[in-house]
């Protein structure tokens, strides 16, 4: 699947979340969206939690 369909179908659930459910139930679907997002990251190896961590703390990660 490419980015544009995967954007696409993100779009279409947070839009119809809003209508149907209201703003506050599309923040929670949005929300669980980006933890998701993030999970997934975390178990295919393309996020590193440690040099995340480090980034929000401000530390460098680089000399």
């Amino acid at each position: 699947m490419s980015a544009t369909v995967v954007g696409g179908a993100v779009g279409a659930v947070l839009a119809l979340t809003w209508i149907a459910l209201g703003f506050w139930a599309f923040v929670l679907v949005a929300l669980a969206m980006l933890i998701g997002a993030g999970v997934g990251r975390i178990v295919d190896g393309r996020l590193d939690v440690r040099a995340l961590a480090d980034a929000v703390r401000g530390r460098r990660s680089s000399s």
